[in-house]
């Protein structure tokens, strides 16, 4: 068994760290996502690159990418101004809801004809890929130029930061309904239910807690206002799983609530957090690029075409214009837009971890098509949204000038 120092072990840390981040800025000037930089640096580092390091701990993995999802959706929060959002609300909980539902089912359908899925390994499956990523959405659009004031931005952001909890519990139900066939799906009706509500009441209280408390006049002027703002995107997480909620709906509303509500401490709390969220996504995407091996996707090469053809073509379009069809202000150039805006990022891959944990039969397939079907999503759909918008007529604003930031987003 090999043995590294601390001090190698540290010092390997911080050189994969800051390569990643350098990864991200280049992919970035590509007109690519930073998460392609991210993935790539792993992948090159990981077992079949010149990296060589061996990494297949999956229960890490799952740990590692919720901890950074909690701080990537609660900064999401914290920067989403409630005031442009607002009018969004109903047809983007409806997308949240019923769209990723709607895609998931479509998933499901194709995975059963194309790769010889049962129905419950083609739900899950689906249930893995159906919702966009917040990490992803928030990155591009406001990378790009789009304007973020107008409706259909932020119909975009909130939906990406409120569907993760319904495609969590599908998958959740997917791996029930493998592991006891039997299972009535008509039973889950009521947890659904109970863990959303009990997500959203948690995320409300801790997001009036925590400027309650960063209000008092010790927190206002020390570094403790920033370990504050770390526990209270933990707690609200933790709190809301513990007593049966969702704990990343607790963690995106909190953020939303605290984000939105006037104290001294907002403004550089809500900088310290973007950084977090940052770290985060460095962190995640570089453990998911360390746990792939390139190799394995060459198996899932046609049948990740075929599912990502029916996911950006027919699964999201048919989600999108059906559920947004009862909100006639949106057009069908919106309707459109917010179809090709579904990118898909880290979260279906930190999805496609549960089965194997679980040990579900055929998870080893489901993981690798998730992965290629996200790496394929990001380089198709993120570089083009800007030409999409443009030609669709959706508001584009020629960004500020100003010094370029350490990581340009993706």
């Amino acid at each position: 068994m090999i043995t590294v120092s601390l001090d190698i072990a540290l010092l390997v840390i911080g050189t994969l760290l800051l390569t990643t981040v350098i990864a991200g800025t280049l992919t970035s000037r590509f007109g690519l996502p930073a998460l392609i930089g991210f993935l790539g640096l792993g992948m090159l580092a990981g077992v079949d690159g010149p990296g060589g390091m061996r990494f297949d701990d999956y229960v890490l993995t799952q740990g590692v990418g919720v901890a950074c999802l909690i701080f990537i959706l609660f900064s999401g929060g914290m920067d989403t101004r409630w005031t442009s959002v607002r009018p969004m609300v109903r047809p983007a909980l409806v997308l949240a809801t019923f769209g990723v539902a709607i895609s998931a089912l479509v998933i499901a359908l194709a995975a059963v004809l194309l790769l010889d899925f049962n129905w419950f390994q083609g739900f899950l499956l689906g249930s893995v890929i159906a919702s966009t990523d917040a990490a992803a959405v928030f990155a591009i659009l406001r990378s790009t130029g789009i304007d973020m004031s107008g409706q259909v931005p932020a119909l975009i952001e909130l939906e990406s930061g409120t569907n993760d909890p319904m495609a969590i519990f599908m998958v959740g139900a997917a791996l029930l309904f493998i592991a006891q066939p039997g299972a009535s799906p008509l039973a889950l009706v009521p947890d659904f239910f109970g863990q959303m509500a009990l997500g959203t009441g948690i995320g409300l209280a801790i997001g009036w807690l925590l400027p309650e408390l960063l209000k008092r006049r010790f927190y206002q002027s020390s570094g403790l206002a920033f370990v504050i703002s770390i526990a209270a995107a933990l707690i609200g997480y933790g709190l809301a799983e513990v007593v049966g909620g969702n704990g990343f709906l607790a963690a995106y509303v909190a953020g939303l609530v605290a984000g939105n509500r006037a104290y001294d401490a907002r403004r550089i709390i809500s900088t310290f957090q973007d950084g977090l969220a940052w770290l985060g996504q460095v962190v995640m995407f570089l453990t998911l690029g360390l746990l792939v091996a390139p190799s394995n996707l060459l198996d899932v090469i046609a049948p990740g075409l075929g599912i990502t053809f029916v996911l950006m073509f027919v699964a999201r379009p048919l989600s999108v214009f059906i559920c947004l069809a009862p909100f006639r202000r949106l057009d069908w150039r919106a309707k459109l837009f917010v179809s090709w805006a579904g990118l898909r990022g880290a979260v279906p891959i930190v999805l496609a971890t549960f089965p194997m944990v679980a040990g579900v039969p055929g998870a080893f397939t489901i993981f690798n098509i998730v992965f290629f079907v996200v790496l394929l999503s990001s380089v198709i759909q993120g570089p083009s949204i800007k030409w999409v918008a443009t030609r669709l007529g959706i508001g584009v604003k020629e960004p500020a000038h100003k010094a370029p930031a350490a990581v340009p987003p993706g």
